[in-house]
């Protein structure tokens, strides 16, 4: 155990892929707890218990579910088992020992589970008491556990393998640490991102809805939350002309055969929506419509719809282009999972010489991105392939030459970097941008990939210098991801207060009585003449109760008229970031708001 932390040392949380102490501890609690279900529970079997990065879960197969009573009470005899002091053993065993053994407690999930992992075979007991098939590590002793820093948090159904078709299980999280204070420092930062959830934030502020009739995963914009999109794209299109990207624009579907061309329909298939075909016949050959997965093969078409020069790259095709895909329903989360979102979408065609400065652009643009975002904690993800699986396509040569210039644009930039063997697209390796948030909770933001392979199995070609035909390079890049998706972790980083660049209503004007309403409407009709977003309250409320309800809408800047304020021409303001400024007059208000649209900064 190490030293408890002191009030005045920070309280660092490490994930538990960065910490070999917390992969020990979290996998001896998940196996003291399903110990411990299986005491109280005799009937209840075990499947399967990872660790998480923040913790670790366990799903059983019970006749009867799970209450928040029953957690306690597991948590209870959890420490029985830990003070026994049980020493934690480690066995290898062949095969068909491990076969027998779980056949003989009548295990059937632990059967399939050794179906599918590789030798060595090995078995973690708790003294002589219980059992599990582990791949480990753990601690040597159920007493290095402390019972103060371990929390079990809530139950959630889970299906088995993950197939919606198969048994329905129950899934018991937990969450264990070195440390109380640990653990503590971990529940306050659980509440702190309800408080942020953009779920919860979004419907307060009125940016998006789901609805049962439109279906889920399927988010709908409202006027407000449709200002914030627009002001997202408007953003990057306009830095995208700075740089001469071309836009296009592409359709939702596209016939099936174009994805087989692609090879998304064979690496990809079990992600996209059904295909849409004219009978049973097209159905059984494969032949019909699917919406779209990705935007590649569309802006593919449009290079190959006219022979290009070398003089006519690098080509930089750009879309807002939507996609779809078909996550399962439980695993749809809010705006960063979702079932149709927008990709901030372009393909770059490039010589093999014009590569690496090109890429260097990429990011050079990605990182613009950020900084305008006010976004500046994070890191780069080399994400390659994995030698081992077959869920790539393309040669070893392709992909080690985009590898290779993957891994020198990282290092001419000096990036802090990391790899990722098994992350890469199955037609490339990315470059990806991990944010660390408020919460230092990871999200990927932006990704760059180099693609040799799509080239290749679309047969692209541009006229080289000496007039032979050439195959140009792809890259891939998207600086947001996805809209839905930056906007769900905009949302949850500003914890709702937007920048002033960014809010959906910048300027609120509290009236105190109705006779300065039309004073009121006449402000924020030259507000809006120079582009500012501005509003009256029309509400009639008291001024306390005005002022609460534009804090509670987090609108940065309010400003309240009464009578002097008419006489006077002036807007008494009060400002999220600054407070109470006073009595200012309209004509040097719009201009300083205007000032700091320009610099972005707040008012």
């Amino acid at each position: 155990m190490v030293k408890a932390v002191t009030e005045t040392t920070a309280i660092k949380l490490p994930r538990t892929s960065e910490s070999e102490t917390l992969k020990k501890i979290r996998h001896t609690t998940s196996h003291v707890m399903a110990m411990a279900v299986q005491r109280l529970f005799p009937k209840a079997q075990v499947t399967i218990g990872p660790w998480t990065e923040t913790g670790f879960y366990y799903d059983f197969d019970s006749d009867r579910p799970f209450s928040e009573a029953d957690l306690k009470a597991i948590k209870k005899e959890m420490i029985k088992i830990i003070n026994q002091k049980l020493p934690v053993i480690r066995e290898e065993v062949t095969r068909s020992e491990a076969d027998h053994r779980i056949r003989a407690i009548q295990e059937p999930y632990k059967l399939e589970i050794l179906d599918s992992i590789q030798e060595p075979i090995t078995l973690y007991h708790l003294g002589d008491q219980w059992w599990d098939l582990c791949a480990g590590p753990h601690l040597d002793n159920t007493s290095q556990l402390n019972p103060k820093a371990i929390e079990l948090e809530s139950v959630a159904g889970a299906y088995w393998r993950g197939d919606s078709n198969k048994a329905q299980l129950q899934r018991i999280y937990g969450t264990a640490w070195e440390t109380p204070e640990q653990l503590a420092e971990y529940k306050r930062r659980k509440e702190e991102a309800l408080k942020r959830d953009h779920r919860k934030l979004g419907k307060e502020l009125g940016l998006f809805i789901f609805a049962d009739p439109v279906g889920p995963g399927l988010p709908l914009w409202t006027p407000k939350g449709t200002i914030v999109r627009t002001l997202l794209e408007d953003f990057l299109k306009q830095e995208q002309l700075k740089r001469s990207y071309l836009p296009v624009v592409t359709p939702h579907i596209a016939r099936v055969d174009l994805f087989k061309t692609s090879g998304h329909w064979q690496k990809y298939k079990e992600d996209m929506f059904p295909l849409m075909a004219d009978n049973s016949e097209a159905a059984t050959l494969e032949q019909g419509f699917v919406l779209k997965p990705m935007n590649c093969p569309f802006h593919i078409q449009i290079y190959k719809s006219e022979l290009r020069s070398y003089r006519d790259l690098p080509l930089r095709l750009a879309e807002f282009g939507t996609v779809y895909r078909y996550e399962q329903s439980g695993e749809l989360g809010g705006l960063t999972r979702v079932r149709g979102f927008t990709v901030d979408d372009s393909h770059l065609f490039v010589t093999p010489e014009q590569l690496d400065s090109e890429f260097l652009n990429v990011v050079d643009l990605i990182l613009s991105v950020f900084k305008r975002l006010q976004l500046k904690n994070f890191k780069a993800r080399l994400s390659f392939r994995d030698p081992a699986s077959d869920k790539y396509i393309g040669g070893d040569a392709a992909w080690e030459k985009a590898e290779g210039a993957i891994r020198r644009a990282v290092q001419a930039l000096s990036m802090d970097y990391f790899e990722a063997p098994g992350e890469a697209a199955f037609y490339g390796p990315k470059l990806d941008f991990i944010f660390q948030d408020a919460l230092e909770r990871e999200w990927q933001l932006g990704t760059v990939q180099v693609d040799y392979n799509l080239p290749d199995r679309f047969d692209l070609e541009y006229t080289a210098p000496d007039g032979s035909r050439q195959r140009p390079v792809m890259i891939h890049r998207a600086p947001f991801g996805s809209l839905e998706r930056l906007i769900g972790i905009l949302i949850e980083e500003y914890a709702g207060d937007f920048p002033l660049w960014l809010a959906p209503i910048q300027v609120r004007l509290l009236p105190v009585s109705d006779e300065f309403v039309e004073y009121a409407q006449s402000v924020v009709t030259q507000m809006q003449g120079v582009g500012l977003r501005a509003e009256v309250d029309r509400s009639g409320e008291r001024l306390g109760k005005m002022i609460r309800n534009a804090e509670l809408q987090k609108i940065p800047v309010m400003a309240v008229i009464g009578a002097k304020e008419v006489e006077s021409q002036t807007l008494s303001v009060r400002t999220r970031a600054s407070g109470e400024l006073g009595a200012i007059a309209v004509t040097e208000v719009i201009p300083k708001l205007q000032a700091v649209m320009e610099e972005q900064g707040s008012f």
